[in-house]
């Protein structure tokens, strides 16, 4: 199968192109800005007549989607993630032989959702900042193309390689210059909100079942369990060694890291989900300041059409950016 792949150099397209070179069955070109990509196309300034040629050219049965943009104004997110999109979905249509098209859609598509209570697909999405409106006018302008098309519509993207302008990311960084320097304490954001982490390595491998499946529309991917983000903390502030406190900036709270037990201990950990005896998310802004204080994934879409479900234990892959960003020279 031929599989076009854009953005493979942002955080999920790294693993995406991973997971696709090692799969044998799979004649894999990258098209991209950067001069590592086989052909070099910027998604954000090329027109679709240009576009649609190079993909006539190449012919692939399968494009997918992981360009975009995360962080930055809301002309740079609109650009990415809308007017891109739309370039890509028109480029298709004219092209010869039309591909199927995954692209990867955002969970801040929903906005704020009832807490305690999984989103399924068919929620009504009102997204309440210029990313999850960007990002939820593309997923629009796929749905609306008449292609063969599914949106992955991806939830709390953590593991390694992680942007260090995410949560996670900063956190680790935070860690690491906080024992370089034998400080006590790193400053975080409010982690009240609980969040449904997921690690970047899963979703590359639902990307690559949703590649060779029939399966359209919108799919949510996420590990289908809430955790609080200040418990999420605690494991990457365990995983790194750290005996000082994190500051949550805006609640003014201190998280003690030497009183985390062992990680299966941990509220929210290794659990089926939130749990009706412990609190209920509080209300405000969730991790990084985002308004929402809840988000988990009902990812029985998922599961029964891609037949995926995660692998990696949160644990794990808050493990793994820390050994990243330490070894980081």
């Amino acid at each position: 199968m031929r599989v076009l792949l854009l953005g493979a150099d942002g955080f999920i397209g790294r693993r995406v192109t991973d997971r696709l070179l090692m799969d044998q069955e799979l004649q894999v070109t990258v098209l991209g800005r950067r001069d590592s990509a086989d052909i070099r196309f910027d998604l954000t300034t090329g027109s679709p007549g240009a576009l649609a040629r190079f993909l006539d050219a190449v012919a692939p049965q399968v494009v997918i989607n992981c360009a975009g943009a995360t962080y930055g104004s809301s002309r740079t997110l609109i650009r990415a993630n809308t007017l891109a999109v739309a370039t890509v979905c028109e480029a298709i249509r004219r092209s010869r032989e039309p591909a199927r098209l995954v692209h990867v859609g955002s969970a801040a598509e929903y906005g704020p959702v009832p807490g305690g209570v999984p989103v399924a697909e068919s929620a009504e999405p009102r997204p309440v900042g210029p990313y999850g409106v960007s990002k939820l006018a593309g997923t629009e302008l796929v749905l609306a193309s008449g292609l063969d098309a599914a949106v992955l519509r991806v939830f709390d993207v953590v593991g390694p390689g992680a942007p260090t302008a995410s949560l996670f990311g900063r956190l680790a960084e935070g860690l690491r210059r906080a024992l370089e320097r034998e400080e006590s304490q790193v400053r975080m954001p409010d982690l009240s909100g609980y969040r449904d982490f997921v690690d970047v390595r899963d979703v590359a491998r639902a990307i690559q079942a949703a590649a060779v499946s029939a399966a359209t529309g919108v799919i949510n991917i996420g590990s289908g369990h809430a955790v609080r983000a200040r418990d999420a903390a605690q494991l990457l502030v365990r995983a790194a060694g750290f005996e000082g406190t994190v500051l949550e900036e805006n609640r003014q709270m201190l998280l003690p890291a030497q009183s985390a037990g062992p990680a299966d201990h941990l509220p929210g950990h290794h659990l089926p989900g939130h749990r009706a005896s412990e609190p209920r998310p509080a209300e405000g802004r969730g991790p990084a300041g985002e308004p929402v204080p809840w988000r988990q994934a009902d990812v029985r879409t998922a599961r029964d059409r891609l037949g995926w479900r995660t692998q990696v234990p949160l644990e794990e892959s808050l493990g793994d950016v820390w050994l990243e960003t330490a070894c980081r020279v």
